[in-house]
């Protein structure tokens, strides 16, 4: 509302863009929302856009710069997990730790603590600290029955954490709770337990591929067989005409 409305159009269809292709082509979700950045930086919801656009394609410190900018014009806390986030895959894994323990966090609704806790959860084990992770990511949400759009990637998470540490029959058994909560097929929870269960998956589609091109195969063989038998007749009845 605050750009004049031709600009606001141009702004607003680049930003569609970016939410239409950021899953599938981030690297053209990123182009498009430096077209909308360069048209209207002074927008907090472009330069939120463009952080979740350069998160995507992992320019980390690009889109921590954009998040703090977003942070300042609305004074909201909502993007601190993923600024967080941002300073993990800087390689500074200390800072997101340290990030969990700021007042900011009280602030959270449910649903951005508990992905906080997930970052958390995931700086310990970038400094080794398994164990420590896993403690982590314990808590009534996870122990909760109910089913939240977080739940699954929390469940993950801790079955994740459980079998790097080792521990596998737990593990096990919460990939399976995570497929009953990933009812989107959000994460590969699924694959995971089958992976764990000695499973393994056939493509038959590509097997059908291999058996028609063995098909394809014989039946040219088959005609160069029969097209030589052609020529060797064809050469007896020139022999005996002689």
């Amino acid at each position: 509302m605050s750009l004049p409305k031709t600009l606001a159009d141009d702004v607003a269809r680049n930003l569609v863009m970016v939410a239409q292709l950021i899953d599938d082509d981030p690297e053209q979700a990123y182009a498009y929302s430096r077209i909308a950045l360069r048209l209207a930086s002074r927008v907090a919801a472009v330069r939120e856009a463009a952080g979740f656009a350069a998160y995507a394609t992992q320019k980390y410190a690009e889109a921590l710069a954009e998040f703090r900018a977003a942070k300042r014009m609305t004074g909201n806390v909502d993007l601190w997990p993923v600024m967080a986030d941002c300073e993990r895959g800087l390689g500074r894994p200390e800072r997101a730790m340290a990030m969990a323990g700021e007042p900011e966090v009280a602030k959270l609704d449910k649903a951005g603590q508990v992905e906080m806790r997930m970052v958390a959860a995931g700086a310990r084990r970038d400094m080794g600290q398994i164990e420590a992770a896993i403690v982590t990511l314990q808590g009534p949400e996870l122990a909760s029955h109910s089913v939240q759009p977080w739940t699954a990637r929390l469940r993950y998470a801790y079955a994740d954490a459980l079998l790097s540490a080792g521990r596998e029959d737990e593990a096990r058994e919460w990939f399976g709770k995570t497929v009953e909560a990933d009812k989107d097929a959000a994460t590969d929870a699924s694959d995971r337990l089958a992976e764990l269960d000695g499973v393994e998956f056939v493509d038959a589609l590509v097997d059908d591929e291999d058996d028609e091109d063995d098909e394809v195969d014989n039946d040219v063989e088959v005609e160069v067989a029969a097209d030589l038998d052609d020529d060797e007749d064809e050469d007896e009845d020139e022999d005996t005409k002689h």
